[in-house]
Parts: structure tokens; sequence; C-alpha cells
């Protein structure tokens, strides 16, 4: 049987889960539920991370030890994950005595391997993502990765021989293309860590004691990325009397994570494990955030979203399936609730409730709850059953991309193509000639059998969904296997009707009741409307697609880029001031929209032929894309 390895970041407690960060593990879960019903001997791993100066200063302000602590807290996320139905195989703690040993003599087998030596770290430290920065790397003396300050820190400390894998490491990215997805994650981790040349990393901590002790030198602690990630390897048996599971299921099939710890998973991790001389994961998904309100969910902004109320409102499977939908193959997606809301009545109400509904409806009306007779007549039933098979071939397509948004759009086309279906055999009118029995018997055994099709498909994803709809069509199979034929639904049995599985929602209603436990922040006040113009006075602008080509910082001006774009006919220098919210390297290649009539200008000592378009308020500016591809010089009108 084939071997499938999912991992998720294990989550670090020191603040409260919210509807975000519960994305990867939600995901996770649907790619190792659909990786079991292929057939594949799936383990799936999460956990918690609890050592750690952040873990430490958490506790105190508590007035609790870090342990008692981080005991409550993985107590609560656990409680999630069963509210949240998560089928996780196993739950590693890097408290657990199993993993701290195996993390101590990972540290000393580095060190004697010479690949971890002792030093003093000057530098910088941000304690919320318990990352290293040196002063060139700060974003405007922040954290470049969360924004957030960061601390100077000098300290004895050991470090790791980063520098010495760096080629080896670009090497095997640049011959495995799927190592690290998205592209555009590849393209970061090349272009603004590898290539510019690695720093060795500082890989202990004397300034705190909540960690990992170091065995030959215990006033220091194991850095707490180096504890965090071996946890992949530690949760398998390696280092231990027993490494059965590590030899079965290692090297992981993916590490699903989020895009903000891209850089530990793909650059620290792959070299610990080159220079420990263990085999590489196959893959690594940086997916994007669910933003809320234009940004990143963030408890000290205010925008939280407990999941616990969103399922005490509408139960796991809609807030599943709409985590599932919403964030797109690595990009953000967004969450409202009016947005939640519609998507459940449109998605799950009117689409797969609605056509579980009005088809066991018919079957109970027309043939007393017995399931008819399988009969085909015509092209709407050939085009219906041609889907239908097809779909599950789709649908493995967009999972092997991991690409779980477009696995949900294919398993909805059928549905949508299923509500067709019975538009175009109109079954009510087949029932009032008693010559077209046998042909109506044939349409809602059609419906049904398509129902069993969906069933089957979406219990990776909505698992509870998929029970209610296999126990009311009272299908005695909805393995992937039975999928090859449009014949598992039995003539004869009786189908076991019960509540709409979906009940529409009132949108207003259900509003006001979700504002009252989770207000909205105060929106902003906008400027007022600038005063009206003509057409003609539109017209006056010249606004072209450019690609940027080039892009680089102006010495001595901190919010100014100067930027190549090249609009079709020539190729512009536009001088831009989005350096405050863009990094060169990561707009290299964007699709941007140019006013290429503005009259050029000097801005420290740079000639500016033109202006990107961007939008802009007192806290963040995003430049304006484009939702399709369009080639360079493309009139915008």
């Amino acid at each position: 049987m084939k071997t499938y390895y999912i991992t998720t970041p294990i989550y670090y407690p020191s603040a409260k889960l919210h509807i975000g960060n519960t994305y990867t593990t939600v995901a996770a879960d649907a790619l190792a539920r659909y990786k079991r019903k292929d057939n594949f001997d799936v383990m799936f791993l999460t956990g918690t991370d609890e050592h750690g100066q952040k873990i430490e200063g958490v506790a105190k302000e508590q007035n609790l030890e870090p342990k008692a602590y981080v005991d409550e807290v993985v107590k609560d996320i656990k409680d999630l994950w069963e509210l949240m139905n998560i089928s996780y195989d196993k739950f590693i703690r890097t408290t657990d005595d199993y993993h701290k040993k195996v993390v101590q003599d990972i540290f000393k087998k580095l060190y004697d391997k010479g690949d971890i030596y002792k030093g003093v770290y000057e530098g910088y430290y941000c304690t919320p993502d318990e990352a290293f920065w040196t002063e060139s790397q700060l974003d405007n003396g922040n954290c470049p990765d969360c924004g957030r300050p960061v601390e100077k820190a000098n300290e004895e400390a050991y470090f790791f021989k980063m520098s010495k894998y760096a080629d080896r490491l670009i090497k095997h990215i640049e011959e495995n293309p799927l190592f690290i997805q998205p592209e555009s994650r590849k393209n970061e981790m090349l272009n603004n860590f590898l290539k510019p040349g690695l720093n060795d990393l500082c890989v202990s901590r004397t300034s705190f004691s909540w960690g990992i002790p170091v065995t030959f030198d215990d006033s220091h602690v194991v850095y707490v990325w180096i504890d965090a990630l071996s946890n992949y390897i530690t949760a398998l048996g390696y280092g231990s009397d027993n490494t059965e599971l590590f030899d079965k299921y290692w090297p992981a099939d993916i590490h699903l994570i989020g895009k903000d710890i891209i850089r530990f998973h793909t650059i620290y991790w792959p070299i610990m494990l080159m220079a420990l001389d263990v085999e590489l994961p196959k893959q690594i998904f940086g997916h994007g955030w669910l933003l809320v309100d234009g940004g990143k969910m963030s408890k000290s902004v205010g925008n939280v979203v407990d999941p616990v109320v969103l399922i005490d409102h509408f139960g796991e499977d809609p807030v599943r399936y709409y985590l599932l939908k919403e964030i797109s193959r690595g990009s953000d997606g967004f969450f409202s609730n009016e947005n939640f809301v519609r998507k459940i009545n449109s998605d799950l109400a009117n689409d797969l409730g609605n056509l579980l509904s009005r088809s066991l409806s018919m079957v109970d009306k027309y043939f007393e709850g017995v399931i008819p007779e399988k009969y085909i007549e015509g092209e709407f039933d050939k085009e219906l059953i041609d889907l239908a098979l097809e779909t599950p071939k789709n649908v493995a397509k967009s999972i092997d991309q991991v690409n779980i948004p477009d696995a949900l759009d294919e398993i909805w086309i059928l549905i949508r193509r299923t509500n067709k279906y019975i538009d175009e055999t109109t079954p009510w009118i087949l029932a009032r000639e008693p010559e077209e029995k046998d042909r109506l018997g044939g349409v809602l055994y059609n419906l049904l059998e398509s129902l069993r099709f969906i069933g089957a498909l979406v219990e990776p994803f909505i698992p509870n969904t998929a029970m209610k709809i296999k126990d009311q069509l009272n299908a005695k199979d909805i393995s992937f296997e039975s999928l090859r034929s449009f014949d598992g639904t039995i003539p004869g049995d009786k189908i076991n009707k019960g509540e709409i599985i979906f009940p529409r929602i009132d949108l207003e209603e259900k509003l006001q009741e979700l504002a009252k436990i989770n207000p909205k922040p105060e929106k902003k006040k906008y400027k007022k409307i600038k005063n009206e113009i003509t057409i003609e006075d539109f017209d006056k602008l010249d606004l072209r697609i450019g690609k940027i080509i080039e892009a680089s910082k102006i010495k001595g001006a901190d919010k100014l880029l100067k930027l190549k774009v090249d609009i079709g006919s020539e190729v512009r220098q536009v001088v831009s001031g989005i350096a405050e919210n863009y990094k060169a390297d990561d707009i290299i290649g964007k699709k941007v929209t140019l006013v290429c009539n503005l009259k050029p200008v000097k801005l420290r000592g740079e000639l500016s032929e033109g202006m990107i378009l961007a939008a802009s308020d007192e806290d963040d500016l995003s430049i304006i894309s484009l939702d399709k591809d369009m080639d360079e010089g493309t009139i915008v009108s």
C-alpha cells in the first residue's frame, strides 16, 4: 500500500486560535482524508510547539509555570480539533520527553560533526516570530516578516553553519521544481535569502530558560525553531530505539504551512536534514492567509474571528467548507460574516442541500420512497453520467496539485449540472403520464446515483455532510472505487429522507446576531469624494498595463523604489512611494496599471516617467492588480 505523510506546523500556543490559523489543519485534514479514501496508508501529524521566550513571557504574565500554561492551551487546541472534526493520526508536544531527548541528540551530533560552533550573537530578535535578523534585513527597524518591533540581542550562543550547505540546497530546489510550492514562494526563498548568501544561524539562547537544555552546556537552551522543526522526524521515532514509523513514512510527502513561516521550513529545515544525512521532504507548500477587514487576523488589532462561535452557529462542515473554498492555491482569502453566510446559502443550501431534498422528495412522492430501476434514454442522461464519471478524475488532478478550491469547484460543477438535469428532464411533468413511468424512474435513479457520487467526493472536505447524504440515500458504498461505474445505487431499496441538511439562513437576522457576539472594528473615516469630472476629462488620461522588470531601492529614500516598467512599446522608469509595503525583489514580474502621460519629474535625482496606480489608507497600501493576465501596453479604459 502506498504511504502518505502530511504535517501541519505544530501550533505555537501563545494566544487563542482564531479562524485564520485553523486553516492549515483543516486543509491538511482534507488532504489526509482524501488520501485515506484513495487507499493510501496515511500518517497525519499535528501538535504544539511549546518552548521559547514568548511562551515563557506569556506564562509569567499569567503567574503560571510555562508547562502549566501550555498544558491548559493544549487541551483547548485538542478540543477545537475535535470540534472541527480533525482526523490527525498523531499529536506531538515538544515538551514530550522522547522529543526532547532526540533534539538534544541532534544538537550534539551536529556539534560533534563541526556544523555547530560557539560564538557571540549580536543582532536583532523578533520574539513573536522567534526569529533572528541582521540590521540590513530589518524593514524600517522592524521585523520584515511580521512588522513588529525587534529587540537588540547580545549573548553567548552556538551557531549552525548554514552557509556550508547553501549551494547544495539551491541545487536541490532548482532540480526539484515541486519542492517549494507555489512558485512564488520558491522564487522568494531563492532570490531574497539563498542566492544573496546565508549567514550562519544562531541555534541556542542563554537569555531565558524555557527550552530544551544543551546537554554539554546547560546554560544554553536549543533555539525554538531547531526544536520545533525536528518534530517532523522525532514523531516518527527518528533517533529512537524504534524507527519503524520513520522507515515507513519518511520522507514526508508534504509539509503544509502558512506563508509567514516559509523561510524556516524551506531553508533552516532542509539544511538541518542535509547536515544529518536525512532525506529531504518531497514538498513544502506555503499557503496564504485568511484576511478580515483587509488585514491578517490579529488579537492586538481586534479583528479575530472565533471558530468556536461559528461552529456553535453553523456546525463544523460549513466552517470547513468556507475555509477550504476561500483560500486559493498560494493566495490569501477573505473572511466576513456576510460573505460566510452568503456562501453557505448559495453553495450548501441552494446547490447541494436543495438538490438532495428535491430528489428524495420526488422519490418519496412518485415511488413511495423505493429506489426505481435504472433507465437511460436521452442526451441529458449521457451528459450527466459522463460528467459524473469524469469528476473523480478531475478532483484527483486538483488534489495532486494541492489545489483544494479547484477540487471543490469540480464537485460543484457536478452538483449544478445535476440540478440543471432536473429542469431539463422535468420529472413533475413525466409523473402526469402513466406511459412515462419507466422514464421517470430512470431520471430519479440518475439523480440518486449522481448524489451518491457527490456524497463520496465531498467526504474528505465536509465529512459529516457526506454521511448524512449516504444515510438519506441509503447508499451502500461511497468509496472511490465504487465511482468507476454509474450503477452503485440499488433499485428496490428504500431511501431514508430526513431533515434538510442545510436550511437556508436569514442573512440579515444572522448578521445582527453575529454582530452582537463579534462586533466589527469601527470603520475608518474616508476623505470626501472629489469634484465630478466629465468623460472628456477622464479621456485625457493614458492608462496602460505594464510589467515591472526591474526594481531597486533609492539610497536615502525609505519610501521610494525605482522601477523599470515594460509597457509594450517601450520601458519606462518610474519612481514610486511603495517601498514600505513592497520589497524590490517581490514585485519583479508584477503587472500594474501605469499613468503613461503624466508629465515626467525628478524625485531624489531620479527621473520618473509615469505613476503606477495603488490604493492606500493610513495603515496600508496595495498596488492595483488584474484579475486575469493582460499583455503589456493594453489600454485601460
